[in-house]
């Protein structure tokens, strides 16, 4: 995944897919109401080229909001050659689709080769039966581990999707979940908190009290815990929180749920707060004095905390005379060291 690279989505709000899942609602996730025509997304592409053509950056066509290897066959391939055309004379340098663990095999796959895509992301959402069952997902844990090694088999990028918080979940078939999708080896991931939206079937099980959804601070613990078992095997995590879109805000397509829309920022908080007070645990004496912390040059905003949660807790909890945030470059990436002064 080349850092910098500008993404032109095409949104295919649930075209493909038969299955209701329990928290889907993708007109409302995905902010658009109406299926795009193969015309309108040529449109959409050269519009943005247009745009983009004097950026020297990485730039990727992504068909985002549906399963699209569901689609009909030949809707399919019109859409990719318009991409693949791009993709040949070098205008953009990838091509992504969503889709299924059940809706990949070696014919689709073939196909999507044959027109240049490179990522393919697989909404996994969870692993165990039950809450695959529960939320209507249509799909078992051996059809995401037969997908993915099809897709690595034919060397294109893989990344996978999972729910924190669904029907019948447990922060235990969380864990789990996350490291099956450590076996299957993707190269990056993303990590949802489950929320309510508009016209879901979780939105009946709510109104009929039959589920509650975790609260912020559940949902911020335990996509904490996730992101350090990526961590160890150097998985990237690209997303944390479903994205803001103007019918994603509270009040208006959300019902319930963790929604926050600097979710990252929060998880990011927490992890470093853990980081910086086991460090201080190894002190005595703190109380009244000045805390100097050294983290690398790009992560002082992270370890100051959202909206400077970290600076206000340690000055709180210690009584601290002032806390100063340091950026060195040596310092590798989510490390921290301290130095405590009168």
């Amino acid at each position: 995944m080349e850092k910098g690279k500008i993404i032109i989505p095409i949104f295919i709000p649930h075209r493909g897919c038969p299955h209701d899942c329990s928290f889907c609602n993708q007109k409302k996730i995905a902010g658009i109401g109406t299926d795009v025509t193969a015309e309108q997304v040529l449109e959409i592409i050269e519009a943005q080229l247009e745009h983009l053509k004097d950026v020297n950056r990485p730039k990727e066509i992504a068909f985002y909001g549906g399963s699209f290897t569901g689609l009909p066959y030949e809707q399919q391939r019109q859409l990719l050659a318009m991409a693949y055309e791009k993709k040949k004379l070098n205008f953009i340098q990838d091509i992504r689709i969503s889709t299924r663990p059940d809706y990949i095999n070696e014919e689709i796959l073939q196909l999507l080769g044959s027109y240049g895509v490179s990522i393919i992301e697989l909404g996994v959402q969870s692993t165990d039966p039950t809450v695959l069952e529960l939320n209507n997902r249509g799909h078992s844990k051996e059809d995401v581990y037969r997908a993915a090694a099809l897709i690595k088999k034919q060397n294109i990028q893989l990344g996978l999707q999972m729910m924190v918080g669904l029907y019948g979940d447990t922060k235990e078939k969380m864990l789990r979940t996350a490291r099956d999708i450590i076996d299957c080896t993707p190269d990056f991931v993303r990590i949802y908190p489950t929320i309510i939206i508009q016209d879901t079937l979780l939105e009946k099980l709510y109104r009929e009290g039959k589920y509650k959804p975790i609260s912020l601070d559940e949902a911020v613990y335990l996509c904490k815990e996730l992101v350090l078992e990526f961590d160890q095997y150097q998985i990237p995590i690209i997303r944390l929180g479903l994205q803001a879109t103007e019918e994603i805000t509270i009040g208006k397509s959300i019902i319930a749920g963790p929604y926050h829309p600097a979710f990252r920022e929060l998880v990011e908080t927490e992890i470093y707060k853990d980081r910086i007070e086991y460090k201080m645990s190894l002190y005595k004496g703190i109380e009244g004095k000045i805390l100097k912390i050294y983290c690398n040059t790009t992560e002082c905003s992270k370890v100051a905390g959202y909206s400077q949660k970290n600076k206000n807790y340690f000055k709180d909890k210690f009584n601290l005379k002032g806390i100063k945030i340091f950026g060195v470059d040596r310092i590798p990436s989510g490390e921290v060291d301290i130095e405590i002064f009168l």
